[in-house]
């Protein structure tokens, strides 16, 4: 199984356009989840929000995702109920999803702070064998006897203080092996990513 991954969009309709027409139709996906930020910052949110409800798209919720930035009643609506944290099975594989840490969506999880034996005890802790975060826009993908961390980077790609990478992720399952995109790039070079 073939699983896409995007996070932090922050209403930037054109990078979503494009992650998920390689998403489809390059990578051939069978599923798709995001790791949250549909908004803020970028702008069309009301686009984007619209986009991953209709495709019914796995989110939760992102910090940016607690303000609405005069979205349609629908759209504010889809937000609100986005969860905090999301956990499911994919091809036998356990996958929690978070936007910032597991329970928190403002503090995000960094390579140096997190050690290996420190991520096994967290996948052990939520019984999960993939952990799949966003937040800090920095792409990630640790592996440990307990299972994996992954996080996609971030899809926005305007001007801005904060850095982000303009990327994507493919996660194939079950054996966990993962891919990452740079949606500046042909959709079949993978670029590194933080270990």
């Amino acid at each position: 199984m073939k699983l896409g991954i995007i996070s932090d969009i922050h209403g930037d309709y054109a990078a979503l356009e494009t992650a998920l027409d390689r998403l489809d139709n390059f990578h051939h996906v069978d599923r798709i989840v995001c790791a949250g930020d549909l908004v803020g910052r970028g702008p069309q949110p009301d686009e984007v929000v619209t986009c991953i409800r209709e495709r019914d798209i796995v989110t939760v919720r992102g910090n940016h995702d607690e303000w609405f930035y005069n979205l349609s009643d629908d759209n504010t609506a889809f937000l609100k109920s986005l969860p905090l944290d999301w956990q499911g099975d994919f091809d036998g594989q356990s996958v929690y999803m978070c936007h910032g840490k597991p329970g928190n969506n403002i503090w995000g999880l960094y390579r140096d702070h997190l050690s290996n034996t420190l991520l096994s005890m967290m996948l052990d802790s939520l019984s999960a064998d993939v952990l799949i975060t966003g937040h800090t826009h920095m792409p990630m993908y640790v592996q440990v006897d307990r299972g994996c961390l992954i996080n996609p980077g971030s899809l926005y790609q305007f001007k801005n203080t904060r850095s982000s990478s303009h990327t994507y992720g493919v996660l194939h399952l079950p054996d966990a092996a993962f891919a990452l995109y740079d949606l500046a790039m042909s959709p079949d070079q993978v670029v590194p990513c933080e270990t």
